[in-house]
């Protein structure tokens, strides 16, 4: 039997895993006039799950792991056997999560009584499906499934596909806790577990700072952590063009910030992509295009519109020159390549911020649009080099995904375009739009992480509208095209030095916005699941901004 005083320490074992001892309630930024809650510390309920799964049954009945005879292993009957190296790698990985650090600390026998708690010796994987898919990739149709048992003599993990068993490694070593001595103990427990929503990402710019490979890896890492699920790449803009295209090499030759040292290598990419693979993580890359492409132009002298002043050249350009035909044939051999390279179902095409000035300057577009009967309606242009430009990613046999201004703009979507909605003060209203019309949408309105702002931001981002991506007038029909949601960093004021911290744990409170149910609305148990799982993730190396005055047990050791 378990004392009252038992349950009391077992629950602040749970809760705040040897740690975050020392909280105080803030008062933080004003949201839209109101001021956020105060913060009560105490142990959550939950433990230190993070994002709360669906379904959770904890029990205060303990179980003990010793780094010597507990082991991962797939379970009689899985249709994953040792030859998938992806589940391979993950119990490897997860192993070292869970005992990497604390078995040379573990000091056995010390401080227990000879009668301690039972001991558990096996996490058994049971993948029930005939295909794992364990040389497959991720999709937004994946099954990200699980249940997890944890109970004498071994724990069961049964996950329909490989992706799914990934996410429920992730929970078991978030239920495993220590004590002072740095004896491992998990709890009977039972959950039930699955995304609310099938995309759920990041969005990353290597174009206005080039982010070295490993911190691109680091940030998969931390995703995979927090049950994140894709990767969107803005890999070239204005500024830079670092991706190194076989096809045309000139690109980031001129274009890149360094030809040689600020480039992304066909390696490097196949890098990211088997990286993400690994840990469940599409990559999607996004080449924006008709704006945003000062770089392009560089390489490729004739992709971009000459500018006029009066009847002559600036010599300056402007967005992509919609009316040759050199500039399809590039664009169809592009992204040609771009298929091929990257194996995503999906490419995010861009089409935001049309800069129309130029065009309007240009003699040659004005008498195009004359002939088109376009007016001086330059959004029809835009409209007319989107559609041509649709047309040909369509013959690559990828799905698009575009920004919402390419919707607005009435331009003829393939039935599977996936409308990404970032404009906020109108994000609701956009929402409803996209779906009536019977589009599929991401929301990423309300979580630009690189807007910063003192005190606890993370909670607007967990709590201030439309951080659901559902609140929107409309059909429930409308709303199962809602697939999810995407926090985005763009790189203007962020490098290596600053990315990750700036990121984590803020994106944290996204990737639960996106996985755990409507109703998980509790801030002050929010507060204190997120505070551990902070801790976690600087316990694996990630330097994770403190969301308060506080401590970890184990501090981030630098670099």
């Amino acid at each position: 039997m378990t004392s009252p005083l038992q349950l009391a320490l077992l629950l602040l074992a749970l809760g705040f895993s040897r740690g975050l001892q020392h909280h105080y309630p803030d008062q933080a930024d004003q949201v839209d006039g109101e001021a956020e809650l105060e913060l009560v510390a105490e142990p959550s309920k939950f433990g230190s799950l993070w994002p709360l799964p669906q379904k959770v049954k904890l029990s205060a009945v303990s179980l003990k792991l010793t780094g010597v005879s507990f082991q991962i292993a797939d379970a009689k009957g899985s249709s994953a056997g040792s030859g998938c190296s992806l589940l391979q790698d993950a119990y490897r990985r997860y192993y070292e999560y869970v005992f990497g650090g604390a078995k040379r600390q573990q000091q056995p026998g010390k401080g227990r009584r000879a009668a301690g708690p039972a001991v558990l010796t096996e996490l058994q994987v049971w993948i029930t499906s005939p295909d794992p898919e364990c040389d497959g990739y991720p999709g937004v149709a994946s099954d990200e499934s699980y249940e997890l048992t944890v109970d004498q003599p071994y724990a069961v993990l049964k996950a329909p596909k490989v992706w799914g068993a990934l996410h429920g490694l992730e929970t078991f070593s978030q239920l495993v806790y220590e004590d002072e001595y740095g004896v491992k103990s998990i709890n009977s427990t039972t959950i039930s577990d699955f995304p609310r929503f099938a995309h759920r990402g990041i969005l990353l710019d290597s174009a206005r700072h080039f982010l070295p490979i490993k911190v691109i890896l680091a940030n998969l890492e931390t995703m995979a952590m927090n049950k994140l699920n894709v990767f969107h790449w803005h890999i070239t803009d204005d500024q830079s063009f670092p991706y190194l295209s076989r096809t045309f090499p000139q690109l980031s030759q001129q274009g890149a910030y360094h030809p040689y040292t600020h480039v992304y290598t066909p390696a490097d990419v196949k890098m990211v992509v088997e990286f993400g693979r690994l840990r469940g993580i599409r990559v999607i890359p996004e080449f924006d295009t008709p704006g945003h492409t000062q770089s392009w132009g560089k390489g490729q002298t004739d992709l971009l519109t000459p500018c006029y002043s009066g009847s002559k050249p600036s010599g300056s350009f402007g967005p992509v020159n919609p009316i040759l035909n050199t500039t399809y044939d590039f664009m169809s051999q592009f992204f040609k390549e771009i298929s091929t390279v990257f194996p995503d179902a999906y490419v995010h095409l861009g089409g935001d911020e049309v800069d129309f000035s130029c065009w309007k300057s240009n003699p040659d577009i004005q008498t195009f649009m004359d002939q088109q009967g376009f007016g001086k309606d330059f959004s029809k242009l835009e409209s007319f080099y989107i559609q041509k430009l649709l047309n040909i990613v369509a013959t690559t046999q990828k799905g698009y995904m575009i920004w919402q201004e390419v919707f607005d703009n009435g331009v003829q979507l393939k039935p599977d375009a996936v409308v990404h909605v970032w404009i906020g003060g109108g994000a609701n209203d956009e929402m409803g739009k996209v779906t009536a019309a019977g589009y599929t949408t991401i929301l990423s309105a309300p979580w630009y992480l690189d807007y910063i702002s003192y005190a606890q931001d993370w909670q607007k981002y967990y709590k201030v509208e439309p951080a659901d991506p559902q609140d929107f007038k409309g059909t429930e029909e409308q709303k199962k095209l809602v697939i999810g949601g995407e926090a985005c960093l763009w790189g203007e004021y962020v490098d290596a030095t600053n990315l990750t911290p700036r990121l984590w744990p803020r994106a944290s409170a996204v990737a639960e916005r996106l996985w755990s149910a409507a109703d998980v609305t509790d801030i002050n148990d929010t507060f204190n699941r997120l505070s551990v799982h902070r801790c976690r993730m600087v316990a694996r190396g990630i330097p994770a901004q403190p969301l308060f005055s506080s401590y970890c047990p184990r501090e981030y050791k630098g670099v």
